[in-house]
């Protein structure tokens, strides 16, 4: 039989990972409490630009420069629409129907995208 012996150490070895303070944080750099109040997932802190729905054609090239194209925030974009979605439909004291109806016209909209390449196969052609 083998015996094991246990290993010794020169150095106590530290369980514990010491964070500093803005790794510790999980805010955007642009948010500040002082300025913003209590941190709202919904909104966006960054430096505020002209809407899409107000961009004239010839400025549209402009505008989509200033859009910041990393995946980080594509992530953000959508995590923001979530919580806008979310406090508006799933957390007021009298929540309706609505959002149930939207979860599952919106798994039936995936599903069918999913398996389309399946259903295109079951049409009916006037000519075969």
């Amino acid at each position: 039989m083998l015996a094991i012996e246990p290993v010794v150490l020169a150095e106590p070895v530290q369980a514990m990972v010491v964070l500093e303070p803005k790794q510790a944080q999980h805010y955007p750099a642009e948010y500040n409490p002082k300025v913003h109040g209590p941190y709202d997932p919904a909104r966006f802190y960054g430096k505020p630009d002209t809407p899409f729905g107000q961009v004239k054609l010839g400025e549209l090239g402009a505008w989509f420069g200033r859009r910041d194209k990393n995946p980080r925030a594509a992530v953000g974009a959508v995590s923001r629409s979530f919580w806008r979605w979310q406090h508006k439909y799933w957390q007021p004291k009298r929540m309706g129907i609505a959002p149930f109806f939207q979860v599952i016209v919106g798994g039936m909209v995936f599903f069918y995208a999913i398996n389309y390449g399946k259903l295109k196969h079951h049409r009916n052609y006037k000519y075969h």
